[in-house]
């Protein structure tokens, strides 16, 4: 094939393979300086070659076919611009060696893009290192496919250990597999000259979580969150729950936010880049008033972060989950004597009064020697579940998806306008509905 013609997909695909160590190069007669590269692997990507200083210069673009060629002939363009105005875009990939390791270019990545640029930023500075840390050592262009592949099963398989403790399942493999790609991504884009080894490996098919608050389940969460000893982190999982808003929202909450005449809670920026204002029911106004009597901080829910609000009620939530768990299983007859054993058995062990946790394990425990296996109870609940306990009893209760959509502040092609005609007094209603469909049966006495 010529080595210069006009780029169409057709063509691209239809490129040949250079032979093992060799490289092949094709220039787009539309775009001056496009160029293709094509390696024995068959992988493709295009560059912008041009001398810069009077060198001759190749500017990586973009792999393909994630980048299309109307794309790629835009870059390129850019880029040309670019240079043309005396900036040098390889300057900063030169940084980016060949034989940096994972765990130094790990470091570049935080700093570079993912603090800046990435609102989940902490999400990688915390499981990069759990998942791929082993790796920290190793030159990036040592990593194989087949131990990237290798790696991705044992997370799903949970046979992946960390300190002792194992780990995984096939949210917890897709999420490595992800950073790890956009790691070695990011790489390339700066100027590494190798391969990345996650191409090829798909994710495991996941399905999509439908875990709610269950109406029986309601008496037994509320009754647990009215006898809980932090009262910050009992007001941020009601709120969570009379509002459907995401963690970080909540616990970034702000009283500036609040508007006590049109009881409202404006999030000035939500998870999809945009403001989104929230109505507050009934319920939410009162505990937000009780909240700010004993107010000394401009967050609403004040802790010892580093931010200086509630950092994460974990603790918290398993505990109140733990609690309506015990009283879900005190229902059933047939636990109930295994239960009294336990908390005899601490009582005769302890001169203090026993914790939950204590409870809650010495129970389990005892049905484990006695080979009794108990119900899961409410302990498979998420704090992003109260999210989606609120979605559901607004569909319980009959309300429309547009108008559920724009409660939670969620973004879609197809459905986006339809929430920017929408006004709050049909959300207010839909919400203030599902709301005292979950007083209902969270104070109900059956």
């Amino acid at each position: 094939m010529q080595k210069k013609f006009n780029f169409t997909q057709s063509q691209i695909d239809s490129l040949p393979s250079p032979k093992k160590g060799k490289r092949a190069y094709f220039r787009d007669e539309k775009e001056a300086g496009l160029v293709i590269d094509v390696r024995p692997s068959g992988s493709k990507s295009f560059y912008l070659y041009k001398k810069i200083n009077g060198k001759p210069e190749r500017v990586f673009l973009g792999q393909y076919p994630d980048m299309k060629i109307p794309e790629a002939r835009k870059m390129c363009a850019i880029k040309k611009g670019e240079i043309a105005h005396g900036k040098n875009p390889q300057e900063e990939k030169r940084k980016i060696k060949q034989e940096i390791t994972l765990g130094e270019f790990f470091i570049e990545y935080m700093e570079k893009y993912s603090k800046p640029h990435k609102k989940s930023w902490e999400y990688d500075e915390r499981e990069i290192p759990v998942f791929l840390g082993h790796w920290f050592q190793r030159k990036l262009s040592s990593i194989s496919t087949h131990e990237v592949r290798e790696l991705h099963n044992n997370i799903y398989n949970k046979k992946f250990t960390k300190n002792g403790h194992t780990r995984g399942g096939h949210f917890q493999a897709n999420r490595a597999l992800e950073r790890l790609r956009a790691l070695y991504n990011k790489a390339i884009e700066w100027g590494w000259d190798g391969e990345n080894p996650t191409k090829g490996i798909k994710k495991f098919k996941e399905k999509s979580r439908e875990r709610f608050i269950q109406p029986n389940e309601l008496p037994l969460l509320f009754h647990a969150l009215d006898i809980e000893e932090n009262k910050t982190a009992r007001d941020y999982i009601l709120i969570s729950l009379m509002t459907g808003a995401r963690k970080s929202n909540v616990l970034a909450m702000r009283w500036e936010q609040i508007s006590w005449e049109h009881k409202t809670w404006r999030i000035p920026e939500t998870k999809n880049g945009e403001a989104i204002t929230i109505p507050l029911i009934p319920q939410a106004i009162e505990l937000l008033k009780e909240r700010k009597l004993n107010s000394h901080s401009h967050w609403v829910f004040e802790g010892d972060g580093i931010k200086g609000h509630l950092a994460d009620p974990k603790k918290t939530w398993n505990r109140v989950k733990q609690r309506a768990t015990i009283e879900l299983w005190k229902q059933n007859e047939s636990f109930q004597s295994l239960i009294e054993s336990a908390e005899n058995k601490l009582n005769d062990e302890s001169n203090y009064v026993f914790t939950v946790l204590k409870l809650f394990n010495t129970i389990q425990n005892e049905a484990g020697t006695l080979g009794i296996e108990l119900p899961t109870g409410l302990m498979d609940i998420r704090l992003h579940d109260l999210r989606r306990t609120f979605g559901s009893y607004q569909a319980i209760t009959g309300a429309s998806l547009p108008i559920i959509g724009k409660t939670l502040g969620h973004k879609s092609q197809v459905s986006t306008q339809v929430y920017a005609r929408l006004h709050d007094d049909p959300v207010r209603d839909s919400m203030e509905k599902a709301a005292s469909k979950i007083f209902e049966y969270g104070t109900s006495d059956e």
